[in-house]
C-alpha cells in the first residue's frame, strides 16, 4: 500500500490578477471625467429671486465670462478673485479674439448696489455692449406653481 502525497505548494500561483482592478479604475476615471466638469464651482454666491426670469443658456456654456459679485463686495472674473481696478482690462483680454459677446453678472442678493454698479461699469469701459444679470426663479408661492 501506498501513501498518496498531495503536493499543493508547488501548484500555488502567486500572480496577482490586476483585470478587475483595472476594471475598477477606468470605472472611476469615467466618473470623475464626467463629474468633474459639472463641479465647476463657481464662485457660491445666492443670487436674487424673481418670478419671471430670462432664460440665458449661454451663460452656462464653458467659454461664457461670468463676472461674480459676492455679499462683501467681492468681484471675481471666472473663479479668480479679482481687483475692482483690474476688471476692465482682463474683460478686454479675453475679449480680444471674441468681439460682441455678452458678459455675465452674477450678484449676490445682499450685495451692495453701487458695488454691482461699479464692476458693470469696469466691463462697459472695457467695450462690452451686452451684460446679462443672471437670476434664480422664485420657487414657492409667487412662482411658477404659484397663484
Amino acid at each position: 500500500m501506498s501513501i498518496a502525497v498531495r503536493n499543493e505548494g508547488s501548484n500555488v500561483n502567486s500572480n496577482i490578477n490586476v483585470t478587475p482592478m483595472v476594471d475598477v479604475m477606468l470605472v472611476l476615471l469615467i466618473i470623475f471625467m464626467v463629474i468633474t466638469p459639472m463641479l465647476q464651482n463657481k464662485v457660491q454666491i445666492d443670487m436674487a429671486q424673481v418670478t419671471n426670469p430670462e432664460n440665458m443658456p449661454d451663460a452656462d456654456k464653458d467659454d461664457a465670462i461670468v463676472v461674480a459679485i459676492t455679499r462683501d463686495g467681492g468681484v471675481f472674473l471666472g473663479q479668480n478673485k479679482v481687483a475692482l481696478t483690474e476688471l476692465g482690462g482682463l474683460v478686454r483680454d479675453k475679449l480680444a479674439d471674441k468681439p460682441g459677446k455678452t458678459i455675465y453678472v452674477r450678484a449676490d442678493a445682499r450685495a451692495q448696489f453701487l458695488a454691482v454698479e461699479n464692476a458693470i461699469d469696469a466691463v462697459r469701459t472695457a467695450g462690452v455692449d451686452d451684460v446679462g444679470l443672471l437670476t434664480q426663479k422664485k420657487e414657492g408661492p409667487g412662482g411658477a406653481g404659484g397663484e
